[in-house]
Order: structure tokens, then C-alpha cells, then sequence
């Protein structure tokens, strides 16, 4: 490795220590904290990590290092609802990967929790932070019931420190593709499903007789059905990974059965149901930028799916859906605007409203004194497609902006003997010429 990628890594791994006591101040720029109007003119000043102040008329310490904003926009850290960021490295090479249990034969895996098997170091996180992506879900997949979610800033030295909420919420999955976790049929895998959550209220309800060993054989293990009680006491939100229109209504019915919480994951046809969602109160993340029918439980797809759901007045989370792209969440949400959804909305959809979807608005979200400091400056327009990220600060700390994809960038930028794999042609020896017979 040259000395300029072991600076360039060093810089990296200095952004991941935990903040500093330090008193920042970003001044001059109009900041869009998502708690109410924007501030033109405004200031955020930070301390230890938080913010302390916002507002037009904030007065910068003596001593606060200044980072100046005028012409610049102010954002909280974007959000993306659905990654795996931290669990999956290379798509195509399984064994790295850690977001799916192979639980044969009852693809009931309520008990697995992907927070064992993130990767701090993973080389997707510093390119989808320096994007101004601070936060985001990492979630399993696979199967009837796949396992609980956590939230992570994307900084940090280790879990522990990453960690923003752990067991945010138990996923399930009704979607096509998913029917043969349940012998082929959409009423196999909602049979399945009613069986799995009534298994779990009977076994709280019988827990000494079941470790006696005198009761009946459940629909899933003791470790699922533990896992299983934050849901159907409505702690715990299940994520109901579905599509077709009469299948979210198939996913309404059952929250109404068993009195729990869902959150509809996908969503393609929401729109179609969107009163019915509004209604029940149940959110929303979608991703925009689909709309092609690649299957049939997604023939009513459209571009604004987002916007339909937010004017009846749906709770919407938007998604790039894509952990290596997860960078895109903003490019998703500038073309819902171009789509019907209001610019605010649109922030909001990638801030606020998944802090508040996944129960850490207390933390992240939006700029207000008391919320750990994931802030990003950026050049114009957050939601315009070619705006640079200026500055990303996670926990008050300003992330350098570089990631091994910039690494490489600078590297093969401007070539020279000593970094090319082959020398140049100038540095190529002369061919002998062989005198002609």
C-alpha cells in the first residue's frame, strides 16, 4: 500500500474513534431541520456530539471550530429503511454474507438478530456515508420469518459503538417470492404465519408446561417463540415484506387479528390501498424509482406510489433498496418529487420519519438541541442528483470524505511507473528489430 493510501486509511480509521469533546459550529447556510421551517441564515452549534442550538441568532463560542455554510443547505443525515449494510460484502460470494438463516424445514428464524454478524469495517460503509447517508437499517431476509433489525450510525470501531437501537423490528415476508416457504400458496404462507403468532401467544401463556416437556409441539422453537413476544405484546413493529394490493390488505386483517403493529416493506401496489393504510396507521417504505411490472404482484407499480400514500396521509419511508447503492436514497427521493411528493415530504422520508418509524426520533431525525450530531452540508440542493456533500459530521465528527472507491479513484487518476500493474509504453524496453532475411 503507498504512503498515500495509508494516510488516506489512517483518516478513515480516525473518523470511526468516538467523538471528541469539541464545540462545532456551522454557520451562514439554510438549514432544514426538519421540526419546522428552514432556517435561512442559520446556525448549528454542536458539543460533545449533540446539538446544542439551532436556530438564526445562535452566538458561536470562543474556541468552536466554524464551518462555514453560506450558499450551502443543512441537512440531518439521511436515513435509508432497508440495507444490509454491515452484513453483506460481495452478493455473489456467500461467505460474506451474513443477513440470511438457512432454517430448514419451518423457515421460522424469529430469534435470529443480525446485530452478532455486522461488520464495522465493512468497505460499504464509508461509501455510503461521504453520500451523506448516516444511518441506516440493517436487516436480515429469507424465509416465512426472517429475524429482527437493528439501526446503525455508520461510524465506529465496533458494534457497540455503531449501535443506535438493536431488535428494532421483526421481519416477515408475504411477497411472491416468498410462497414456497409455504408450499407454493399465499394462503399457505398467511396459515403459516396466523399458526407461528398463535403458537407464540399459546406458549406464553403455557411457558412452565412447555419446558415440563407436557405440552404440545409448537409451530416454531422456544427461541422463535420468545422472540416472537415483543410483537404480539406491539413493542416490536413486524415488517411485512408484500406487494399486491389484496395482499396488504391480507397483512391489515392479520395486525387487526392479533392487535400488533406491521409496517409494510415493498408496497408496490400501496397506493391502490393507501386510505385503508392511512386508516390503521400502519407506514410505509417504499422505493421510488420501480415501476416496471417484473412480477405479477407488482402489475399496479408507479413512480408516484410515495406521493399517493403521503396525501392520504400515510407515514412513507423511502428506500434505495440496494445495500451496495444505498448511497442512491437521495436520488430516490429527488424523483419523487419529480413525481408529486412535496420537497419537504421528501427529506422527511429519508430523516425523520424513519427515526420515528423505527423509535429512535429521540436521537436522530431532525436538527434539535438534545439529537446526536449526524449533520451534512451540502453544496446546493440535497436532493438534486449532482450536489456534492461538502461536510458529513456522525456523533459531532466529521467523517473525511474518502472511501476506497476515492481511493482508487485518486490512484489510477494520474498513473506512473511505480503505481502501474505494467509499465508504461515509454518505459517499455525497445523491441530488438530483426533485420529482415
Amino acid at each position: 500500500m503507498s504512503k498515500r493510501l495509508l494516510a488516506a486509511a489512517a483518516g478513515a480509521l480516525l473518523a470511526t474513534a468516538p467523538a471528541a469533546a469539541q464545540t462545532v459550529a456551522i454557520v451562514g447556510g439554510t438549514v432544514e431541520t426538519m421540526a419546522g421551517p428552514a432556517i435561512p441564515n442559520g446556525t448549528v452549534l454542536i458539543r460533545d456530539g449533540r446539538i446544542v442550538a439551532v436556530g438564526a441568532n445562535v452566538a458561536v463560542p470562543a474556541g468552536a471550530r466554524t464551518i462555514d455554510a453560506r450558499g450551502k443547505t443543512v441537512t440531518p443525515g439521511f436515513f435509508d429503511s432497508s440495507t444490509q449494510i454491515g452484513l453483506e460484502e460481495v452478493g455473489a460470494v456467500d461467505e460474506t454474507n451474513d443477513h440470511r438463516l438457512n432454517k430448514d424445514p419451518d423457515h421460522v428464524a424469529a430469534a435470529f438478530d443480525v446485530r452478532d454478524g455486522l461488520n464495522p469495517n465493512s468497505i460499504v460503509i464509508p461509501v455510503t456515508r461521504i453520500a451523506g447517508v448516516t444511518t441506516a437499517v440493517s436487516r436480515p431476509d429469507g424465509g416465512l420469518i426472517s429475524g429482527q433489525s437493528v439501526v446503525v450510525d455508520l461510524t465506529g470501531m465496533n458494534v457497540d459503538s455503531m449501535l443506535i437501537r438493536g431488535a428494532v423490528a421483526m421481519y416477515a415476508s408475504l411477497a411472491e417470492g416468498s410462497r414456497g416457504e409455504a408450499g407454493g400458496s399465499r394462503s399457505g404462507q398467511t396459515m403459516l404465519l396466523r399458526q407461528v403468532l398463535d403458537d407464540a401467544r399459546t406458549y406464553a401463556r403455557n411457558r412452565e408446561a412447555y419446558n415440563r416437556g407436557q405440552f404440545r409441539q409448537l409451530a416454531a422453537s422456544r427461541l422463535d417463540l420468545e422472540a416472537l413476544q415483543p410483537v404480539l405484546a406491539g413493542r416490536m413493529p413486524l415488517v411485512v415484506e408484500v406487494n399486491r394490493a389484496s395482499d396488504i390488505r391480507t397483512t391489515l386483517a392479520i395486525a387487526k387479528e392479533f392487535g400488533i403493529r406491521v409496517v409494510i416493506g415493498g408496497g408496490a401496489e400501496a397506493w391502490m390501498v393507501a386510505d385503508e393504510l392511512a386508516r390503521a396507521n400502519v407506514p410505509v417504505v417504499v422505493k421510488v424509482l420501480q415501476d416496471l411490472p417484473e412480477t405479477f404482484e407488482s402489475l399496479g407499480e408507479r413512480y408516484d406510489n410515495a406521493a399517493i400514500l403521503r396525501r392520504a396521509g400515510v407515514k412513507v419511508a423511502i428506500t434505495a433498496g440496494d445495500t451496495h447503492n444505498a448511497r442512491n436514497v437521495k436520488q430516490e427521493a429527488g424523483n419523487a418529487v419529480a413525481n408529486g411528493l412535496s420537497h419537504d415530504d421528501a427529506l422527511r422520508a429519508i430523516t425523520l420519519n424513519p427515526a420515528q418509524i423505527w423509535g429512535v426520533a429521540d436521537r436522530l431525525g431532525s436538527l434539535e438541541p438534545g439529537k446526536l450530531a449526524n449533520v451534512v452540508v451540502w453544496g446546493g440542493d440535497p436532493l438534486e442528483l449532482l450536489t456534492p456533500v461538502e461536510h458529513v459530521l456522525i456523533h459531532g465528527r466529521e467523517v473525511p470524505l474518502v472511501s476506497r472507491e476515492t481511493m482508487l479513484r485518486d490512484r489510477y487518476l494520474h498513473l506512473n511507473d511505480e503505481t502501474r500493474a505494467y509499465p508504461s509504453a515509454a518505459a517499455r524496453p525497445t523491441p530488438v528489430q530483426t533485420p529482415q532475411q
